[in-house]
């Protein structure tokens, strides 16, 4: 999409719908000041664009606020946005659709006029009215599958055409038959019908009316130029829709109701209250016109929720966050078939269930709300972190993200009280999704994020994080290693190296300077920092004194809070297995990589890696996390490798791969494939497969306090390779999955 079509998306989805339901609701809670309360509307809407626009033009992708809070925010709370966002953009096209479907009904009953004289019982019934509604939901659904960005413009062309048309013949009605003297101020009195109170509540009930321009930023991706024309496009729509709403507004006050306070003729029939004004000073012409204008604008409205809806669901299927099947694009046209199916199936369920969409609507309308002042914290917080961007920068920052936001939470919380079912509906969909998410999605989606992290250090800076790795260091000969290993997980733009030295305090001190010790520690510090400057490493250097090492190493760890703790080994025996590295490993909550690599060995030399697993994915963030900082520098060959006994059967085989092929996917993308061994062998498999390895990965548990966390088979494998070695465990806080079968044992 061009300009015009990325606006095209904001008009669709803003201008009719909103006007011509809510124009008789808010005259009826305010009086003339609706003119005010849309108007002011209007302002927050304008607000609310500067931060959307400067976020769009910093991360020019589809997913809208979504993608904004995926980048600035953490993985769950981009997930529960993301899940109210998507719900919200499916109830708005419930909304339309029957919406359409009421304003179908005039046009069947005239046709069945003029055909057979009578209009049937059953043409305006809520059966009916259902099935119209689905009819327009299956169309938008088979046209939005048949072309990538599935967007036509000549329903909101025509509608913007007959909105015109009515503003244009009011304003002539006005000038040519102008009301008596006095007349015209008259009808603007009393101005505040309710006050204050009353225009607040027309303002809650009124701001849904202006939703739409965020639409835009969830298509984000498919906007040529987008960095100039998403910016650009949000504020012509919105634009646009407030120079037709205002007028129009203006009209209907001064010569829609002749002869009748506004607030009487808006009580009386507040949902055709627009029709029946247009019909006042352009005869029945103009009220057909206003229900062409309703059909045209609920149908656009309905395709570009419908669109939003459906790739709000892609961009979180790519995270992972939704199923992945959603984000799987149609070989002939690129568009997401599977999210679109899905988007239009859950509006085609909730039509037929819902019989009154009163309350799906204000809870849509508390949902938008919500997003929007969420989206003003995201822009505070990524233009803090990061600087002012390169293209489209808010202005009077920060005054516009905390008044709009400020205003978006103030009529969300209004929304809130006012509508109790809204907030009791925005609850229980938000429990679905956490359950959802906690037993089903989760572990995906954290491999995912974890890697991108690790691959686009950037996203760290945005979210305010400055992990920190520490990295003890006792032997001279192994400093060079563990600093360019800690140079790999640690990017210098957006964390932090912590080298440390632990020295036993000697009996007494010498009269002639510091103990042998503490000048052995320097040394291997001075070395190791020598290496970090080569290798453009800022790291901080710390020499404590500890009689025993391994605590020391533990309240270190606890006191600088740890993201990843760095460990080289040697020899690898069973003391392992339940000596006092065991003990220090189940006593940190970090992420543990130990390395065994000869002391000339760097990371840039591990081109090609292998990951034996089970297909558990307990380990994923950590190994992910690794992986992707490993192919941040340099291109990777990874290869996962599941071994099976040739008992275990084809069938089994075919599951263990593709799901070892999902884990790949997940935790390296595209760089990496899986492999599946037949064998009773485990170790001997593993080790013939790591002769032709730079840098093997393995996995293991942590249990708890003196406990055994290396397993025998693991530590088998280990001594049977000479490659150099990884053993990751993820910190005991993170939430453990059961291991499958791929590697050792066969599924049952």
């Amino acid at each position: 999409m061009g300009l015009l079509g990325a606006t095209g998306v904001g008009v669709g989805a803003i201008v009719g719908g909103g006007i011509l339901a809510l124009a008789g609701v808010a005259f009826a809670t305010t009086g003339p000041s609706a003119i005010v309360a849309f108007g002011l509307n209007g302002c927050i809407a304008f607000l609310t664009v500067f931060s959307f626009a400067e976020l769009a033009a910093r991360f020019p992708q589809s997913g809208g606020t979504y993608t904004y809070a995926r980048k600035v925010l953490t993985v769950e709370v981009a997930f529960a946005v993301g899940w109210v966002v998507w719900f919200a953009s499916v109830v708005a096209a419930v909304l339309y659709a029957m919406g359409f479907a009421v304003f179908l009904v005039p046009f069947l009953e005239r046709i069945a006029l003029l055909v057979n004289g009578e209009v049937p019982d059953w043409l305006g019934t809520r059966p009916a009215l259902i099935v119209y509604a689905l009819a327009a939901v299956g169309y938008y659904k088979w046209r939005l599958t048949r072309a990538a960005s599935g967007v036509s413009q000549w329903e909101t062309v025509g509608k913007v055409v007959v909105f015109a048309v009515v503003v244009v013949a009011g304003f002539f009605a006005l000038a040519t038959e102008p009301p008596p003297p006095g007349a015209l101020g008259a009808s603007f009195r009393p101005f505040f019908a309710e006050g204050f109170a009353g225009l607040a509540q027309a303002m809650g009930y009124t701001f849904i009316a202006l939703q739409g321009f965020d639409l835009i930023a969830a298509v984000g991706g498919e906007v040529r130029d987008a960095e100039r024309n998403l910016p650009r496009a949000m504020f012509l729509s919105l634009g646009t829709a407030l120079a037709i709403y205002l007028p129009l507004l203006f009209l209907i006050v001064a010569v829609g109701t002749p002869g009748r306070p506004i607030v009487e003729a808006a009580a009386a029939n507040p949902e055709i209250l627009v029709a029946d004004a247009v019909r006042n000073f352009m005869g029945s012409a103009g009220y057909w016109l206003i229900v062409v204008a309703g059909l045209l604008s609920m149908l656009s409205a309905l395709q570009a929720n419908l669109l939003a809806a459906s790739r709000f669901a892609r961009t979180m299927g790519a995270d992972r966050t939704l199923p992945p099947r959603l984000a799987h694009h149609a070989p002939g046209t690129g568009a997401p078939t599977a999210a679109i199916r899905l988007s239009a199936i859950v509006v085609a369920l909730l039509i037929v269930a819902v019989p009154d969409v009163a309350a799906a609507g204000a809870m849509a309308s508390l949902i938008f709300l919500a997003c929007f002042a969420l989206t003003h914290k995201i822009g505070y917080l990524a233009r803090r972190r990061t600087g002012k961007p390169s293209g489209f920068r808010t202005p009077a920052f920060p005054l516009v993200p905390v008044i709009g936001g400020s205003a978006c939470l103030v009529i969300g919380l209004y929304q809130a009280v006012a509508v109790p079912p809204a907030g009791v509906l925005a609850a229980v969909w938000l429990g679905v999704g956490a359950v959802l998410y906690s037993l089903y999605l989760a572990p995906r989606a954290r491999a995912v994020d974890a890697s991108t992290e690790a691959r686009n250090p950037e996203v760290m800076k945005l979210r305010g994080r400055r992990p920190v790795v520490l990295v003890p260091i006792a032997n001279p000969a192994s400093a060079e290693t563990l600093v360019t290993m800690g140079r790999a997980l640690a990017p210098p733009e957006v964390s932090r190296v912590q080298l440390l030295s632990v020295v036993a305090p000697p009996g007494r001190y010498p009269d002639d300077g510091l103990p042998q010790g503490v000048r052995d520690a320097q040394a291997v510090l001075g070395g190791a920092l020598g290496t970090a400057l080569r290798v453009d490493l800022r790291p901080e250097a710390l020499i404590t004194l500890h009689g025993d090492p391994w605590s020391e190493i533990a309240r270190v760890a606890e006191a600088t809070r740890c993201e990843s703790l760095l460990l080289g080994v040697g020899e690898l025996d069973d003391s392992l297995m339940t000596g006092p590295l065991a003990g220090l490993i189940a006593a940190v909550d970090a992420d543990v990589v130990i390395l065994r690599a000869p002391s000339d060995w760097t990371p840039e030399n591990a081109r090609r890696i292998l990951v034996p697993s089970r297909g558990g994915r307990d380990q994923s963030p950590v190994r992910a996390r690794l992986l992707g900082s490993l192919s941040r520098t340099a291109a990777r060959d990874v290869a996962f490798l599941g071994v099976l006994s040739e008992k275990a059967g084809p069938g089994v085989h075919r599951r263990a791969f593709r799901d070892l092929e999902r884990l790949a996917r997940d935790e390296v993308g595209t760089d990496a494939h899986a492999e599946l061994a037949i064998g009773d062998d485990v170790v001997a498999e593993v080790a013939k497969r790591a002769q032709d390895t730079d840098l093997l990965i393995l996995g293991f548990h942590r249990s708890g306090r003196r406990r055994a966390v290396f397993s025998t088979l693991m530590l088998k494998i280990a001594r049977a390779t000479e490659c150099p070695l990884l053993m990751i465990s993820h910190r005991r806080g993170a939430v453990l999955l059961p291991e499958s079968s791929i590697l050792g044992r066969s599924r049952r």
